[in-house]
């Protein structure tokens, strides 16, 4: 006969069941830190690029399209080291600007798609942008559809910007692939 399993032991594992599968419920952004899986989306969106090249709009990047002042012409890097650099960029500057700037509580995959954008896009881009301002109103759904206007650079729309909007749209709504 099988012995009966503790209650206590069903909801820790059914909370941890939970954190797995992503909250079921919209949780305070200040609890929230982006989760491996949004790491590995961005490290993907942004492809390695093993030395410091020119973005499509003249900044100085390297890695996983990490910038900043200490990005310098003629600097190479490894794949382990861009990666640690995203995660330092990411932590301190894109999720810092989510948890700053969103006042509302979110899914971790809205985190995770928000977090992607503000990477991309610019912390003051994505605080002062309508996208906050409906997303802090309860608006969910119409911010997540904000994402896809996030297109261009350079003022001229571009087909990568696009596919990445749409791939961080679908996650923050929740059906991505």
């Amino acid at each position: 006969m099988a012995r009966p399993i503790p209650t206590r032991t069903i909801r820790g594992s059914l909370t941890r069941l939970r954190l797995m599968l992503g909250a079921v419920s919209r949780t305070t952004v200040a609890a929230l830190a982006l989760s491996a899986a949004g790491l590995v989306a961005i490290a993907n969106r942004e492809a390695f690029v093993d030395h410091t090249y020119t973005d499509a709009v003249g900044v100085p990047t390297i890695g996983y399209g990490t910038t900043g002042p200490d990005v310098k012409p003629g600097q190479t890097i490894t794949p382990e080291r861009a990666l640690v650099r995203l995660l330092q960029h990411v932590d301190q500057d894109s999720a810092a600007a989510v948890k700053r700037c969103v006042t509302v509580p979110l899914f971790q995959r809205e985190f995770d798609a928000y977090v992607s954008l503000v990477y991309n896009i610019g912390s003051r881009a994505f605080c002062t942008s309508t996208l906050v301002k409906v997303l802090n109103q309860g608006q969910y759904d119409e911010a997540c559809r904000q994402i896809l206007r996030w297109n261009r650079a350079g003022g001229r729309e571009l087909p990568g910007l696009t596919r990445r909007r749409q791939a961080e749209a679908a996650t923050c709504m929740g059906t991505a692939g």
